[in-house]
Order: structure tokens, then sequence, then C-alpha cells
């Protein structure tokens, strides 16, 4: 008796009775957190729409994530993380990571959301930790013959504010505030790298390693790049497919076919005038800000 053949036996195309491997590629690029008109950045408004399409697609074999971020937000890093693990779950496709320039901080958050991480050994992996940074003016206001008048209700409403002395009750607050974020964000890495970690506390120092030294101490699972590594695992046929994700900015302004608002918004930025003055001024603020993030790491 002929033994039972697939309908699909009988299509003479290999590649349609053998579809290639699909893996979609879902880049998350620069700081964490809100962004603004100009710029986008990485949080879940502007995440939440391209982390559901990269799990849509038929016959899906895994879902790469291209990670290039030196941190930020640590809220924003935890609910994309916790997004991307939620379809991960629901869908049950493997999630990849692969690190870029850096995956550090709130970057290497988002990392771990993945099922296995690779890195270029001249990637820099890592920077555990919390920070706060900021400015004391203390005397300034005197020197210009001003006078600062705060009112409050609730006597810690105006804690660190950089025209006062410094307070040390101020500072423990803030402490034990940075505390409880490290410990969620160490609590994260131990939960998702488990005994792949080959070290202790050290790594949770706040401390950033090269891709090399990363994959030694278990922060990541092999060193390479997302063409040669997904094409190893799935063969040269592999289809890699970008998550398409809405542009910003100038970017979306200049876009063919501007409309009259758009038209209008774009005059006023390369005037200089009217409402978009300080948003420019605040954009110029966020970038310098990122621009400090990135450079803490060389690049």
């Amino acid at each position: 008796m002929e033994k039972h053949r697939s309908p699909l036996s009988w299509i003479p195309l290999k590649r349609f009775r053998e579809p290639a491997p699909v893996v979609t590629v879902l880049r998350l690029d620069g700081g964490i957190g809100p962004g603004s008109t100009l710029r986008r950045g990485l949080n879940m408004k502007a995440l939440a729409e391209p982390i559901a399409r990269a799990f849509q697609p038929k016959r899906l074999t895994a879902v790469a994530l291209v990670v290039n971020s030196p941190g930020g937000s640590a809220a924003q890093s935890a609910l994309i993380a916790s997004r991307i693990r939620q379809w991960a779950d629901e869908k049950q496709v493997p999630v990849i990571a692969f690190v870029e320039d850096v995956a550090a901080s709130g970057g290497y958050w988002l990392a771990c959301a993945a099922d296995e991480i690779y890195a270029d050994e001249r990637s820099i992996v890592g920077s555990i930790g919390v920070v706060s940074a900021g400015f004391g003016f203390v005397g300034l206001l005197d020197k210009l013959g001003m006078e600062r008048r705060v009112y409050t209700a609730g006597e810690r409403k105006a804690i660190l504010d950089p025209f006062r002395p410094e307070n040390p009750d101020d500072v423990a607050i803030l402490k034990s505030l940075q505390a409880d974020l490290h410990e969620s964000f160490a609590a994260w890495v131990r939960a998702r790298r488990g005994p792949r970690l080959a070290a202790g506390e050290e790594l949770f120092t706040g401390e950033f390693w090269t891709g090399r030294r990363a994959f030694e101490l278990g922060l990541v699972d092999g060193l390479g790049d997302i063409r040669s590594q997904l094409r190893a695992r799935f063969g040269e046929k592999v289809r890699l497919r970008p998550v398409r994700q809405e542009r910003k900015g100038l970017a979306k302004l200049l876009k063919p076919g501007l409309d009259g608002e758009a038209a209008e918004g774009l005059a006023g930025v390369l005037a200089g005038r009217g409402d978009w003055t300080g948003e420019l001024a605040a954009e110029l603020l966020s970038s310098a800000e990122e621009r400090l993030l990135w450079s803490r790491y060389g690049l």
C-alpha cells in the first residue's frame, strides 16, 4: 500500500513545499524614555504596536531583537521587556537578542527579555545599576540678586531642590529609591539568566564589560552578529523580516506628501519661532542628556 503523502508534496516547487524560516527583526535603538516631538524614544507607547507585529507573521520561527541602547528609564525598560515576554509566551516563539554597540543599564534590561543574547566581542554590555545626576545652584540666586520662593503641602514635596543646600535626609530618600530599583533590576537579570551567570554580586555593581568578557561572565550566550548566527541556526535561506516603526520628527515631516499641519510645523522648526521654539529647546536638552549616556561608554 502506498504511504500517505502530504498534499503539499504534489507541488513541484520546493520553495512552496518547504517554506524558508521567517525571523522578524525588531530594532531597539536609542535612549529609553518618552522621547520628544523630534526624536523617538524607546517607550511602551511607541513600541507596543511594533512588538505586536513582530509576533504576527505565519510560520514565524523566531523574533530577533537588535539592541543598541545606553539605557534610560527603569519603568519603560521593564514595561517593554514585559510586553515582549507576554507575546513570546503567548505565541510560543523564541526571542533572540543581538547587541550592537551597547546594551547597558536599561539596554541590557531589554536584552534580557530574550531567551538568548549574542554580542559582538567589541560591544559594551552590563552597567546593572541605577544612577541619578544633577547640579547644585546654591548661591547662584544671591549672585543674580534673585529670590526663590517655594511653597509645599507635604514636607517632602520639594526634596533635592537644586537651589537649596543638600539635605542628608533627602539624599537618604533618594538612595532608598535607587536601592529598590537596583534590586528589581538584579532580580530580573537573575530570573532571566539563571545558572548561566558565571559570577555573583560583582555583576551588579554597575560595571560594564566588552562583549567577550560579558560572554565569560554569562551575561551573553555567545559572540556574533545577527546574520551569521541566524543563518547558522536556521539555514542560509532564513528570511529576516524587519518590523517597520513609525518615523518620528524631521524624518516624518520630510516624507513625501507633507500635509498642511506637518508643513506648518516644519516651517516653524526652520524659522525657530512659534510654539516650536520651546520644543526645540527641550529637544536640544534631551539630545544632550542622551549624548552623555552614549559618551559614558566611549561612543
